[in-house]
């Protein structure tokens, strides 16, 4: 006996709410849930440059939807370029300071970014969040950082490597610097078929291969082929899609978590062969 088609309907109608009731609770909670998946930072500012006997002026700058984010400022003697630093997703500025004072070193001037929510900025981290943060930098670099003559790089780790590309798409460096990076959040999680699938519903992209797309300037990718976090082979696709003049560099045995190797030479020789190359193409710096 066939079912009646009123009492059919009846019967669908139901379940049609129940699915759409729980694909509805899926994306609440998935998007309840991104931001303390994505990142991981630490209040205050226990350390700094100064606890290793670097020079530097902590500076505050207002983003536009009104946070107050911290940079710190280092100034060289007769820089080789200015090395604009993002860190990524975990600690504040604090844990990088030791990487801040060894760019200083080497005779760069630098500037780095603790994004909201992280050490003593303001606000909540969120992907649109970092860029107004990023953004509201470049404004502050070009404004009062920037010296004639010295060449601009952007230099991600991690996460930060997308807020680098990100930089690169509004504002062209000389050169970018991508280290530990990743095409988009969605490959990071291709490992995980349940994260994969969720990914689709989060409104997390963090897309860096996208925002390089339209990068032409040399870029230098760095990447550990022991990468417990960011597998080496994410490395490498986000390389191959890069238009522009780019090298690669391998860091032999290099987990995610390694600033550089026991053997220094093989972490910054490349760095330094790579700035030394750019430092004679510096691209005028855009009128305010």
């Amino acid at each position: 006996m066939s079912v009646p088609h009123r009492l059919r309907a009846s019967l669908t109608r139901p379940v049609i709410w129940l699915f759409l009731a729980l694909v509805v609770a899926l994306v609440a909670f998935v998007r309840g849930v991104e931001r303390r998946l994505a990142f991981y930072p630490l209040d205050g500012e226990p350390m700094t440059p100064a606890t290793l006997g670097a020079p530097f002026e902590p500076r505050t700058i207002e983003t536009a939807d009104g946070e107050r984010v911290r940079l710190w400022k280092f100034s060289a003697a007769q820089p080789r370029a200015l090395v604009v630093y993002f860190h990524g997703n975990g600690g504040n500025l604090s844990l990088w300071s030791d990487v801040l004072v060894s760019l200083w070193q080497r005779r760069l001037d630098v500037v780095a970014l603790d994004y909201r929510g992280y050490g003593v900025s303001t606000g909540t981290p969120s992907e649109s969040g970092l860029y107004a943060d990023v953004d509201a930098t470049l404004r502050f670099v070009h404004a009062d950082a920037r010296q004639p003559g010295v060449p601009l790089i952007y230099w991600g780790r991690s996460l930060g490597a997308t807020m680098a590309a990100y930089a690169a798409s509004r504002r062209p460096p000389d050169a970018v610097i991508l280290e530990a990076g990743f095409p988009s959040a969605r490959a990071v999680l291709e490992s995980s078929p349940v994260l994969w699938l969720l990914s689709w519903i989060s409104s997390y992209r963090f897309p860096t291969a996208r925002w390089m797309s339209a990068v032409e300037r040399p870029v230098l990718v760095i990447h550990g082929n022991r990468d417990g976090v960011i597998p080496y082979a994410l490395g490498q696709r986000l390389f191959e899609g890069l238009r522009g003049p780019k090298q690669f560099v391998t860091i032999e045995g290099g987990d995610h978590n390694d600033a550089a190797p026991a053997d220094p030479a093989i972490y910054w020789t490349p760095i330094d062969e790579f700035i030394a190359g750019i430092s004679s193409d510096v691209a005028t710096p855009p009128s305010r």
